[in-house]
């Protein structure tokens, strides 16, 4: 199973194609509407949201809601294009000297990109921002429900924001305060103070970064494998997490504090239940053992930068003149670290989805069910 996406971030349109998907799929547009929707809110939103009403059209693939074994091709409109169809025409009438821009911004892809294909920064901004994953957000929202109809269960929250740190406690009434939570997280008084930080930033022209975890539940021990680099399925879930703009860092688990413990402190120790099978008394190891789910939750945290427009922005170089200057300032957030996570949470569910057809390959949904099933049954009386 693979995708592609095409697009600018004022371009006409985003486009995708999934390719691999097995027939027989129950594919629900409101729900990939209800995860875009999701994606655009949050504090600290720029003015685009205002603007985007996102939604997505099904183009092939899919007839009477249910996935036919063919390409899956997807579009989702940008609203914005009418202000930008001069700028981003494809054709001679292309207006490319507007909105040129000279001073690329620190911290984006701006001149690197510009460096690397000897070409105006318009041409790297329009392809490295973040308005791409709202593509990569529909295509994981068909791949959630598929895993879903598996009884496979994916969630996340926020921890961190600026700087305050949210109080993780792992029960239902948490959870439910997360659902609620415009910041995407289950403590009260940090959300209070992420507001309050969120408005320094805003009055100082900043932006601000966070800490973010996503957990899967349910799966059976053996998606990905040792025996080869590339199929280890932590290492999977780090390139698509890392993939994601902004994101700097992951982690499994306990993550980098497995580094501060003895031995003892960090293994989870594993224990046979009737029924149930091998499980682990802890789950520092973040649901992966030597590149393969244990059947414990898979647990990553990442960490996402501020963004790099700053309406206060820093010191750059006119690329023509070689001059110091002021960045340029694209219209953009201070904020979008709960948008996010909408974004990590289908990411995930793209790898995870790769993982279980790697494991269990099908050409029908219900093929891929029957071995889905056998193989958890089958776990449950091994016998070496």
């Amino acid at each position: 199973m693979r995708f592609l996406t095409a697009g600018e971030s004022h371009g006409q349109k985003l486009v995708g194609i999934i390719e691999g998907l097995p027939s027989g799929m129950k594919i629900s547009k409101d729900r990939i509407d209800e995860a875009l929707r999701q994606r655009q809110q949050g504090p600290g939103r720029g003015g685009r949201m205002a603007i985007e009403q996102d939604e997505v059209h099904l183009v092939s693939g899919v007839r009477g809601g249910v996935s036919t074994g063919a390409p899956i091709a997807l579009e989702i409109l940008n609203r914005d294009w009418e202000n930008w169809e001069k700028v981003m025409a494809w054709g001679k009438e292309a207006d490319l000297e507007s909105r040129k821009v000279m001073t690329p911004r620190p911290g984006h892809a701006d001149l690197t990109g510009a460096l690397k294909y000897h070409t105006e920064v318009r041409n790297i901004l329009e392809r490295a921002s973040a308005r791409e994953t709202a593509m990569r957000v529909a295509i994981g929202s068909i791949a959630r429900q598929g895993l879903s109809a598996l009884g496979v269960e994916i969630k996340g929250h926020v921890l961190a924001v600026g700087g305050v740190h949210a109080e993780y406690v792992d029960e239902d009434a948490y959870w439910q305060r997360v659902k609620q939570s415009e910041w995407s997280v289950g403590d009260p008084v940090a959300e209070q103070q992420m507001g309050e930080r969120l408005m320094v930033a805003r009055s100082e022209g900043e932006s601000l970064g966070g800490l973010l975890e996503v957990q899967v539940h349910h799966l059976p021990a053996g998606l990905g494998s040792h025996v080869q680099w590339d199929r280890k399925l932590d290492g999977k879930l780090a390139q698509a997490v890392l993939s994601v703009q902004a994101m700097k860092g992951i982690s499994f688990g306990l993550g980098f504090d497995m580094g501060d413990r003895m031995g003892s402190k960090v293994h989870d120790p594993i224990y046979y239940c009737q029924g149930q099978g091998f499980k682990r008394r802890t789950n520092h190891a973040g649901g992966i053992e030597g590149g393969m789910s244990n059947g414990e939750p898979i647990i990553l945290q990442t960490v996402m930068k501020p963004i790099p427009t700053l309406y206060q922005p820093l010191e750059t170089v006119h690329l023509k003149t070689k001059e110091v200057v002021k960045a340029s300032v694209e219209r953009s957030d201070v904020c979008a670290v709960p948008a996010a996570l909408v974004v990590l949470e289908h990411v995930v569910a793209w790898v995870i989805a790769e993982a279980v057809l790697e494991k269990f390959p099908a050409d029908s949904f219900l093929e891929l069910q029957t071995a889905w099933e056998a193989y958890i049954g089958n776990l449950l009386t091994m016998e070496f």
